[in-house]
């Protein structure tokens, strides 16, 4: 107990930790006034694990039940383990397993198309009930648009949507290409509010039937198709390409890739659009937890990261907008509805299962809420004049792209 007594002595800067360790003796570590949270140790292992891999211990810890909290809940944990990330980055033991997540980047990251589909069966394949319990009814599960306080989920979704196909500036019969297309749903609005042709393509064969069984629902299997292929096997030409949520998998080593791929793919006047996680603090080192449990071969790359590979690809970055507060809320509103629905996602799996789903949507908010998570959305061409001059065609076109209430005409029988 002594190594981690020292290492959260270190660490606690701000708030209150009480821990109890297996032995059942209590340690206070407290810095500036703050929230408090008590947890209980109930393996002596702990004692060495959390301080020698904190990040990859606590999470394991937490879904095995051999920590568990006693005063707040694991969201209030990880918030005060966030508010100290410094005093946790700055400390010896910390920074050799810094060191040692960064000397493993290369070999996380190599990414060839076989893997790639397992990486993403491991996440997405799951059982369609859980994800209905925590997203909106379109299965967005990307980062939403809250154009203003107090907007729901749903509503932030849809102005997602809108605003991608915005800096899309698409036209009726373009054709579409939606690299990464999940369930379906943008695909889906691109081909019955924009009038496009949209292919879609998935690495899982799980989204990949909801989404034919879904554009098939709506009449749109002609203009909305959907395929189970990886982008590097991808050829033809497309007026626009969008890829939302995908490549946070694409990893460092293939960013070359796809970008030279995006090019290839692109008619001379055509315009992509890409939405991604990013990391504001640059190059980092991976979350070994996630990618144990969570997104096995995920990364977030920082601009510096992602800049290179497109400027040798020869497109042209033609806007670039970062989004700061919105990823957090929308995953607030994940957490809110799977805690809502928790005792039916502990039916579909088992107690440990939902423990691993807080400490992920937990980890997911703090790190757009105090760490150094955003999102960016980069729209590219290869012509960098089919873009207009100013930003004002955005909002006009989502303006459009809003449904129109339907006009009430008087009764004139009325009275």
């Amino acid at each position: 107990m002594r190594m981690l007594s020292h290492f959260l002595r270190r660490m606690i800067r701000a708030g209150r930790l009480e821990l109890t360790d297996a032995d059942g003796r209590t340690h206070i570590f407290q810095g500036a006034p703050g929230p408090t949270v008590a947890i209980r140790l109930h393996d002596r292992r702990l004692h060495w694990l959390l301080a020698l891999s904190p990040r990859l211990a606590a999470g394991e810890a937490y879904m095995n039940g051999t920590l568990t909290i006693e005063k707040g809940d694991i969201f209030a944990f990880v918030d005060l383990c966030a508010m100290n990330y410094w005093g946790y980055a700055t400390h010896p033991l910390a920074r050799i397993g810094l060191v040692l997540g960064w000397l493993a980047r290369p070999f996380v990251q190599f990414n060839p198309i076989r893997r790639a589909r397992r990486n993403v069966a491991h996440h997405y394949d799951l059982s369609d009930e859980l994800y209905a319990l925590f997203l909106d009814s379109d299965r967005q599960y990307s980062c939403a648009y809250f154009t203003e306080p107090g907007v729901g989920l749903e509503q932030a979704q849809e102005d997602k949507k809108r605003h991608i196909a915005a800096k899309l500036l698409l036209k009726p019969g373009m054709k579409v290409l939606d690299i990464g297309c999940g369930w379906g749903g943008l695909a889906l609005f691109l081909a019955e509010r924009c009038g496009v042709e949209v292919l879609g393509i998935t690495l899982s064969e799980h989204q990949l039937a909801i989404a034919r069984s879904r554009a098939a629902a709506k009449g749109l299997s002609e203009r909305a198709r959907f395929e189970l292929m990886d982008y590097r096997q991808l050829d033809g030409q497309f007026d626009r390409i969008v890829s939302v949520g995908m490549f946070e998998h694409v990893g460092v080593p293939q960013y070359r890739a796809f970008f030279d791929q995006i090019m290839a793919l692109l008619r001379p006047d055509g315009i992509a659009l890409l939405h991604s996680i990013g990391c504001m603090w640059g190059p980092h080192a991976i979350d070994p937890w996630i990618d144990k449990y969570i997104f096995p071969g995920g990364y977030i790359p920082a601009l510096s990261e992602v800049m290179p590979a497109v400027e040798r690809s020869g497109l042209y970055a033609t806007d670039i907008e970062l989004l700061y507060p919105h990823y957090a809320e929308t995953i607030k509103a994940w957490r809110t509805n799977f805690a809502a629905n928790r005792a039916r996602a502990a039916a579909l799996y088992d107690e440990r299962f939902c423990r691993m789903w807080e400490f992920y949507l937990s980890c997911s908010e703090m790190a757009f809420r105090r760490l150094n998570h955003m999102v960016f959305q980069m729209q590219l061409a290869r012509d960098p004049f089919v873009v207009p001059r100013t930003r004002d065609y955005i909002q006009a076109t989502e303006r459009d792209l809003k449904p129109r209430r339907p006009t009430l005409v008087p009764d004139r029988a009325a009275g």
